[in-house]
């Protein structure tokens, strides 16, 4: 195809001599606007003025300029005597080429935190060139960036003036991906108050192909950068399921970041072991104690460096992944004989403020939740008061059953993981559950402490547990009933504190 028409509207004007160039040898009617037109004109070249087309001066201060049915019309007609004919009754002029590049977004961005500035700086009608002319490129070329100046003023001097139509689909494909591009750089700029939402930025250039899903019949990509977060230092490649357990471990131990050394063993997304002590090895031994049948093949955690006498009792254990921020250089070095085991060091424990989560033929997308209460937020409601080693232990739990399946009930003792009940249907079985998970690793529950998710709607938990030696509960409180729990706290000589705050995790 002949190109015998040009609209030309650039932002950046170096590089564009090459391309004019040719255009006035082959004789090519120029329309342009504003600083392009008396860009072009300064070189001797004839345009032909975008506003004698259309009968419309620049308007808005400049927002709108070719926005106008004699541009788009012959952009977007097809060369068909239907189409033509359209063109002809309304007086419209064919236009072949279309060289426009939008203005400096990010650049913008990157100078300024003027949002006025940095809004003007959305082009509308360059990118709306861009558009119609990649989508009508049968008959149409589209130059969206200088980069391809060289490319096209070649073609056209071998060509005699024309382009093939396999070199106009190809400028069609560039010309999209300058616009998804620039459209990428806007959504991120808007949806930066809606928290750290780098999970958009990475989907759009960073994707990671897994060996397959949460079962071996689903494929799965990983769409992130996982390097912000972690060093992986040693094992095989992380699956599906690994990255999904990391992702609660990180949130669970997010919550003890800055506490004494903590420990976590996590299976399917659900703590089995959680204890907090004065060093690595006793906090590894007591989480391990929560649970030792679930541990094998877990997700282990930690919140401090890992040293050697801890990696050596770690070792022995069958895990997936071990995270932990640091690790001493004798007990790297033992944990990674262990060819497939994940050892990753993190970086950081933050967490990103937006959840998303896919449901039916959409996205759900909600406040991450990382609130978490502190005994300044207990509200008394008994006679009896919790002991100050209760309150820790409260506190221990609340932690723990914020990050349990719903419902949950979390028994803690000496700021240790005895029992958990989670994912179930009743409360009661959560609670049942719970009890007997702790007797059968043979915890003492005598003077533990309970926590549950949400509120007790019958005073049925509060009596098994007080039966099972728990002495202080924390619940969020919320029920109508919730007067049935208190009093029997209060006949029975309990303690029970409320948060007002619920933590269900479906």
């Amino acid at each position: 195809m002949k190109i015998r028409s040009a609209l030309i509207s650039v932002y950046y004007k170096d590089g564009l001599d090459v391309i004019l160039d040719v255009l006035k040898d082959h004789n090519v009617t120029i329309y342009s606007t504003g600083g392009t037109q008396a860009y072009i004109e300064e070189k001797g070249i004839s345009v032909e003025r975008v506003e004698d087309l259309t009968s419309y001066p620049s308007i808005l201060d400049g927002r709108v300029k070719t926005l106008h049915p004699k541009v788009f019309g012959g952009i977007l007609a097809k060369r068909e005597d239907d189409h033509l004919s359209q063109l002809n009754q309304y007086d419209i002029p064919e236009i072949d080429l279309v060289i426009v590049d939008l203005y400096p977004f990010e650049e913008t961005l990157k100078s300024t935190d003027d949002e006025s500035l940095i809004i003007e700086k959305i082009d509308i009608g360059g990118i709306a060139l861009i558009r119609a002319a990649a989508k009508n490129f049968n008959d149409v070329a589209v130059v969206a960036s200088k980069d391809s100046y060289y490319e096209v003023a070649d073609a056209m001097k071998s060509q005699d003036g024309a382009l093939t139509l396999n070199q106009r689909k190809e400028l069609a494909s560039k010309a999209f991906a300058v616009s998804s591009h620039y459209d990428t750089a806007i959504f991120n700029y808007f949806n930066r108050d809606f928290g750290n939402n780098s999970s958009f930025k990475k989907s759009i250039n960073k994707v990671q192909e897994l060996r397959y899903g949460e079962n071996p019949h689903q494929t799965a990509q990983f769409y992130g950068d996982l390097t912000e977060q972690f060093d992986k230092l040693g094992g095989k490649e992380l699956s599906f399921n690994n990255l999904v357990d990391i992702d609660a471990a990180v949130s669970l131990m997010r919550e003890f970041k800055n506490d004494k050394p903590t420990f976590a063993v996590l299976k399917h997304t659900n703590a089995c072991g959680v204890a907090t002590r004065n060093t690595v090895e006793e906090a590894w031994d007591a989480a391990l104690a929560g649970d030792p049948i679930s541990a094998f093949g877990g997700i282990l955690i930690c919140n401090s460096t890992i040293d050697l006498k801890t990696a050596e009792k770690i070792n022995t254990l069958f895990y997936e992944v071990l995270i932990a921020p640091g690790f001493d250089l004798p007990a790297r070095d033992l944990l990674l004989q262990k060819k497939k085991r994940v050892l990753l060091k993190i970086k950081s424990f933050d967490l990103q403020e937006k959840s998303f989560k896919s449901i039916l033929n959409g996205v759900i997308v909600q406040d991450t939740d990382l609130k978490t209460e502190d005994q300044s937020s207990f509200e008394l409601k008994t006679n009896r008061s919790p002991s100050p080693e209760q309150m820790s232990d409260l506190s221990f739990a609340l932690k723990c059953g914020k990050h349990l399946k719903s419902n949950t009930i979390v028994l803690v003792k000496n700021n240790q993981l005895l029992g958990m009940g989670c994912g179930q249907t009743s409360r009661v079985d959560a609670c049942q559950q719970a009890i007997a998970k702790a007797k059968r690793f043979k915890f003492d529950l005598e003077g533990a402490v309970m926590a549950s998710d949400a509120f007790f709607p019958f005073p049925d938990c509060v009596e098994i547990a007080g039966n099972a030696g728990i002495k202080a509960i924390v619940q969020p409180g919320g029920s109508i009933k919730d007067q049935l729990s208190i009093d029997y706290c209060n006949e029975n000589d309990l303690a029970m504190v409320m948060t007002g705050t619920r933590h269900f995790k479906h």
